[in-house]
């Protein structure tokens, strides 16, 4: 994960073969955009998708939006053409869907080397199988473009033969794993969709779930819930008062030769310093964004 982190607390699907939807995705409020070749595109669409997607991202006009391409898996008729494609479009990331293994992700990587990828090109690792939340850890570890996993909790759900509660309770222990290969490797890790547009409530609940078990943010697929998501995931004004503090009392203390800091009666050692600086560091780079927003 980067020193400075990026704001991912809403991560929006939109089908590539929709042109209308990627025009008008440049003034949403969205922290990143999946423009999708998979899943949103019908099999005879493909090849159009694919063309769309790059006339998208070679327009430009995102602003400082993470742009991510999802590719078909390897094994269909179009992952190939795709990774050859998003090799040289103008995104920061390419998305694997159904991944599970670290074979899949050195093989997509090699593609990519091949069809001239910059260094900079990340992958994104799709985990929505039973073995892909198995092998999350060596999926993590795969290579050094890996830089964030992405839950894929319907096709999870189903394969689990688990029920969809609010609470999630049958997902939780599929959930904690990536949390625990994604930090473990520090990437970014991101929740699945929420699927009932129509559950305010419920969509705020699993949002308020997924920022406590550690998430970076929610996946999305209407753009009707980008601000209940950003809300959820960002620092609470409270979080960035109290950090700032935190850090003001660590570096006095720093100053002065003492050994121990304490804020309100609270201990404060080098962890919560480092957390609040993140907190500092995220609000500041959210703030960015929100201002390129409105000129």
């Amino acid at each position: 994960m980067a020193a400075t982190p990026r704001p991912r607390r809403s991560v929006l699907y939109m089908p590539g073969s929709n042109t209308r939807a990627m025009e008008k995705a440049r003034g949403l409020a969205a922290d990143a955009l999946i423009l999708d070749l998979e899943d949103a595109v019908a099999p005879d669409a493909k090849a159009m998708a694919r063309a769309n997607v790059a006339t998208a991202l070679r327009a430009g006009g995102y602003g400082k939006r993470e742009l991510i391409v999802r590719v078909n898996g390897l094994a269909t008729p179009w992952g190939h053409d795709d990774l050859g494609a998003a090799a040289t479009m103008k995104a920061n990331a390419v998305l694997l869907p159904k991944v599970e293994s670290a074979d899949t992700v050195r093989q997509a990587g090699a593609l990519l080397v091949a069809a001239g990828a910059p260094p900079s090109l990340a992958l994104w690792c799709m985990i929505e199988t039973p073995l892909g939340v198995l092998h999350a850890e060596e999926i993590a570890a795969s290579s050094p473009r890996v830089a964030a996993l992405v839950m894929g909790t319907s096709d999870l759900a189903k394969d689990l033969q688990a029920r969809h509660t609010r609470e999630r309770l049958p997902m939780l222990t599929a959930l904690g794993l990536c949390i625990l290969a994604a930090r473990a490797y520090r990437l970014a890790i991101l929740d699945g969709v929420h699927l009932d547009l129509a559950d305010d409530d419920g969509f705020a609940a699993v949002c308020r779930q997924g920022r406590e078990l550690g998430f970076d943010g929610k996946t999305l697929i209407h753009p009707k819930t980008i601000g209940a998501a950003n809300a959820a995931f960002a620092p609470a004004p409270e979080e960035i008062t109290w950090s700032r503090r935190v850090i003001a009392a660590h570096a006095e203390a720093e100053a002065a030769g003492k050994g121990v800091v304490l804020v309100d009666g609270k201990l404060i050692e080098n962890l919560h310093v480092e957390d609040a600086r993140r907190t500092v560091a995220l609000s500041a780079e959210i703030a960015e964004m929100e201002y390129a927003l409105t000129e």
